[in-house]
């Protein structure tokens, strides 16, 4: 009975229990509402990152690309400029590739002189004494040409992307495969010519050596030609790269031992040359004065001899006269008329005459005139 009397007021005041109800559950409804919310934000989280998903293949393919699908990595369709649909990631894959038009360029590095030969060239350069370059590294980025010598080339290869299906199969192997086409086309084509149809080794000589410009501007074209080639057998064997060589852009140069002994070489020939131009013009000049004082000494000859010929025409004149009246007998007592004229100055000018008769021994003395 006291139990009971000790609980009535429990029992009796319905409206205890009540308030404690609702005080249990006002005290939990901010959980319950976090929960929710979480919940809420979580489904919402879960909704758009699965339409993010959906759609994280549906992209706009520019004017200057190509997109190739690939589904469960075999390739399914391409697709010029536009805007693609396609299974998400990793059912789909999407590889955006150049446009047939695009040029891309690419600097075959395998014919550059590698980073560790260049810092031993330097070393060399600011060392005379210092350790040579090992066999390894002296031959890198050089090419030996048909003449012997050795020339450096930086090729410059512009491509297109002409198959995209085999450029995306082969996209890790395109660049080193082209390195090396473009490295044994160049090898092929300087053993065939010489270093003066690669490059102007001998600047004196460009003028006279049309054929050397015309082949130095062809081995461009042979280049992409070989190049091409190259990709074309590729191709026929199942391995194509996808891609065509259009253009190859080509800067020759000499080492720089060789460079400074053609600097050397050229710089003697100049002189050579101005030197044999100094000597072509002495010689011009010595020749001229000597064809002028020729000139002068042939004058003076000549009237000389004009004169002299004149004083022994007259000299003989007589005497000429002389022989023509005998040989003709015109005047037949001229000749003794001009012996009279002439033998007194004869014998007066003589110191001594004897006279001999040709038919008697006898003999006339007669002394002459002293003067």
């Amino acid at each position: 009975m006291a139990e009971d009397l000790v609980s009535l007021p429990h029992e009796a005041d319905p409206t205890a229990h009540l308030v404690g109800a609702r005080t249990v559950e006002t005290g939990s409804s901010p959980w319950v509402q976090a929960t929710r919310i979480a919940f809420v934000a979580f489904y919402l989280c879960t909704l758009f990152a699965a339409l993010r998903w959906l759609t994280s293949n549906v992209i706009e393919v520019g004017a200057g690309n190509r997109a190739v699908v690939l589904h469960m990595g075999a390739i399914v369709r391409e697709q010029s400029s536009g805007l693609l649909w396609a299974w998400p990631k990793p059912i789909d894959q999407v590889v955006l590739v150049e446009s047939a038009e695009t040029l891309i360029e690419r600097q075959v590095q395998t014919l550059m002189r590698s980073q560790v030969a260049l810092n031993a060239d330097a070393m060399a350069y600011d060392d005379d004494e210092g350790e040579p370059v090992s066999d390894a590294l002296a031959g890198s980025g050089y090419l030996l040409t048909g003449d012997g010598a050795i020339v450096r080339l930086d090729v410059r290869v512009f491509y297109t992307v002409s198959d995209p299906r085999a450029y995306v199969l082969q996209y890790d192997h395109v660049l080193p495969a082209l390195d090396r086409l473009a490295t044994r086309s160049a090898l092929a084509l300087c053993a065939a010519r010489d270093l003066d149809r690669i490059l102007v080794a001998r600047p004196e000589l460009v003028a006279s050596n049309q054929g050397d410009a015309e082949q130095r501007e062809q081995l461009r074209k042979d280049l992409v030609g070989q190049i091409n080639r190259a990709l074309a057998d590729l191709e026929q064997k199942g391995a194509g790269l996808g891609i065509t060589a259009v253009r190859v852009d080509v800067q020759s140069a000499l080492p720089q031992d060789s460079l400074n002994a053609f600097n050397s070489v050229l710089t003697a020939s100049q002189q050579a040359e101005q030197e044999l131009a100094d000597a072509r013009s002495d010689a011009a000049r010595i020749t001229q004065q000597a064809t002028q004082q020729a000139d002068r000494s042939l004058q003076v000859a000549s009237a000389t001899a004009s004169e002299r010929v004149a004083k022994a025409q007259a000299d003989t004149s007589a005497v000429n006269y002389l022989a023509a009246s005998i040989q003709n007998r015109t005047e037949p007592d001229l000749l003794m008329r001009v012996y009279r004229e002439r033998i007194p100055l004869i014998l007066n000018n003589a110191g001594s005459i004897i006279t001999v008769e040709p038919h008697s021994d006898t003999r006339l003395i007669l002394s002459g005139t002293e003067k």
